[in-house]
C-alpha cells in the first residue's frame, strides 16, 4: 500500500483503448485526491482511450469522500468520452452507490435494477389483508404502500 492507503494498478487489457485499474485500499477522506490522480491519469496518457474499467474487488470500503471522488471521475470521463465501469462491486460499495442513488446516476443502465429492488424493499412493507393478500385502501384492488393512517 501506499502511504496514502490506496493502489490502483494497471492490469493488462487486450484491447488498446480499454484500461483496467485494479483498486486495493480502503477509500477514504485520507486518500481520495490521491485515487483520483491516479485513477484519471489515464484519461491524459492513453490516446484513443474509450473505457475506464476499475475492478473494485480489493476495495476494502469507502466512505462519502471516496463516493465523491468516483463521482469526480465519472465527470471526468464523461467529459473525456470514455466510458467509466466498476466492475466487481463489493457489498460496501453496492450499498453506498444503493442508498445514495449514485448508481442510478452513474450507470443509468443499471437503473432498473435500482428500481426493482425499490419495488422489492416497498412489497415488503405492503399491508396485507385475512388470507395474506394484498389489502388495499381504495377498495378497487390496487395495493396499499405504508402504513394505514386513521384520523
Amino acid at each position: 500500500m501506499t502511504p496514502a492507503g490506496i493502489e490502483l494498478t494497471v492490469t493488462p487489457s487486450s484491447d488498446q483503448s480499454v484500461v483496467c485499474l485494479e483498486v486495493h485500499g480502503f477509500l477514504d477522506y485520507d486518500c481520495a485526491d490521491h485515487f483520483l490522480a491516479l485513477a484519471s491519469q489515464p484519461l491524459d496518457d492513453t490516446p484513443g482511450l474509450r473505457a475506464l474499467r476499475l475492478d473494485c474487488k480489493h476495495l476494502d470500503g469507502l466512505d462519502s469522500m471516496g463516493l465523491a471522488m468516483i463521482l469526480m471521475l465519472h465527470r471526468r470521463t464523461t467529459a473525456a468520452g470514455v466510458t467509466l465501469f466498476l466492475d466487481n462491486r463489493g457489498p460496501a460499495l453496492e450499498r453506498m452507490l444503493d442508498i445514495t442513488g449514485a448508481l442510478a446516476y452513474l450507470f443509468p443502465d443499471d437503473a432498473g435494477a435500482v428500481e426493482d429492488t425499490s419495488k422489492a424493499q416497498v412489497t415488503a412493507y405492503r399491508h396485507t389483508a385475512e388470507g395474506g393478500t394484498a389489502a388495499d385502501r381504495t377498495g378497487r384492488g390496487e395495493p396499499s404502500f405504508g402504513p394505514e393512517i386513521s384520523g
